[in-house]
C-alpha cells in the first residue's frame, strides 16, 4: 500500500478553482517532489493532504488515515513544514522545541534533534536573531521532533544564499535515510532533480506529469546545445557545415550550436583543426525545465493566477 493516495483532488476558491483533479501516490521513505510554478496548487494540494483544508472533491489516504476522518490521529503521524511559517521573534529555539514536543505521546529527543541539525549553540537563542538558513533549520526540527513517518516540506529553501540551500539539501537526504517519506513542495527545478526519487509536475492545478527526474527529462525531444566563447575569430560557416549542426548563433562573445548525434566530437574536432581555442565551453543538456516546456508550453517560472 501506498504511503500517500491522492485521487481526483479538487479545491476551489469561490469562483477560482486551484486544484482540478490531482492524482498521484507516494510511496514509502522516498523522496517525492511536487513541482510547478507559483500558483500551480501545490500547497493548496499538500495541506488537503495534511488536513489543514478541506477538500471540494477526491479521496485521499496518508497511511491509510482519511484527514478528514482521522485528522488528530494524522497529526500525530505527519510531520509539516509550512511555505510561511513563523514563530514569535522573542520565543528561543529551545522553548518552541519542548512546546512542540509536549503536543506527542512519544515525541523525539529535541536536543538530539537540535545537534543533528547544527543548532545546539542556538539553544537559548530568540527566533528573530537567527539567520534564514537557521530559521529553516528549526523549521525542520520542529517538523521532526513528533517522530513523524510522513515529513511535508514546503518551498524549504525559498530565501537562502546558494551555500544554505546546500546544505538544507543534505539535510532533506538524511531525514530520508532516517526512514521518514518525504514529500517535498518546490518550483526549483534544480532542487527536485538533486533530491527527488519522483516528481509530480502540476500546472494550473493539474498534474501534467508524474515519472522520475530522469524520466521526465528522457521524454523530451530537445536538440543538444554547446555554449562557448572563441578566443580568435570564427567564421560559423565551419559549424553550420557539420552534418550534426542544425544551428549557430550569437550571444555578446559566446557562440551557441545546437545539433544532434555526436555534436560535442564534431565541433570541438573542426575547432582544433582550425586552431580555436573555445573558452568557457559548456554542453547545455535537458533539464525538467526543458520537460516542462514540452508538456505545458511555457516556462516553469511562469506564475499563474491560482495559488
Amino acid at each position: 500500500m501506498s504511503v500517500i493516495s491522492v485521487s481526483d483532488l479538487r479545491k476551489r476558491y469561490g469562483g477560482q478553482v486551484a486544484v482540478d483533479g490531482i492524482s498521484f501516490t507516494v510511496e514509502e521513505c522516498e523522496i517525492f517532489g511536487i513541482l510547478g510554478p507559483n500558483g500551480a496548487g501545490k500547497t493548496t494540494t499538500v495541506e488537503c493532504v495534511a488536513g489543514l483544508r478541506v477538500p471540494d472533491g477526491g479521496e485521499i489516504r496518508v497511511l491509510g488515515l482519511d484527514p478528514r476522518r482521522d485528522g488528530a490521529e494524522l497529526r500525530r503521524r505527519l510531520g509539516m513544514q509550512l511555505q510561511d511559517s513563523e514563530l514569535p521573534e522573542k520565543l528561543k529555539v529551545g522553548e518552541a522545541l519542548r512546546l512542540y514536543a509536549s503536543f506527542y505521546d512519544d515525541p523525539a529527543d529535541w536536543r538530539a534533534l537540535l545537534a543533528e541539525l547544527g543548532l545546539s549553540d542556538k539553544e537559548t537563542a530568540r527566533f528573530g536573531k537567527l539567520s534564514g538558513g537557521q530559521k529553516q533549520r528549526l523549521s525542520i526540527a520542529l517538523a521532526l521532533v513528533g517522530s513523524p513517518r510522513v515529513a511535508v516540506l514546503d518551498e524549504l529553501t525559498t530565501g537562502l544564499d546558494p551555500q544554505a540551500r546546500r546544505d538544507t539539501w543534505d539535510l532533506i537526504e538524511q531525514i530520508r535515510d532516517r526512514g521518514v517519506t518525504v514529500v517535498l513542495v518546490t518550483h526549483l527545478m534544480d532542487e527536485a532533480e538533486r533530491l527527488c526519487d519522483r516528481v509530480a509536475l502540476i500546472d494550473a492545478g493539474r498534474v501534467v506529469a508524474v515519472d522520475t527526474p530522469a524520466g521526465l527529462v528522457s521524454t523530451v525531444d530537445v536538440e543538444q546545445r554547446i555554449r562557448f566563447r572563441p578566443l580568435s575569430p570564427l567564421d560559423d560557416a565551419l559549424l553550420t557545415e557539420l552534418p550534426e549542426v542544425t544551428g549557430v548563433t550569437r550571444h555578446g562573445g559566446q557562440v551557441v550550436v545546437t545539433g544532434t548525434g555526436n555534436l560535442v566530437h564534431a565541433v570541438t574536432s573542426v575547432l582544433a583543426r582550425n586552431q580555436i581555442i573555445a573558452a568557457e565551453l559548456r554542453v547545455e543538456q535537458a533539464s525538467l525545465d526543458d520537460a516542462f516546456v514540452a508538456l505545458t508550453g511555457r516556462r516553469l517560472d511562469t506564475e499563474t493566477p491560482v495559488s
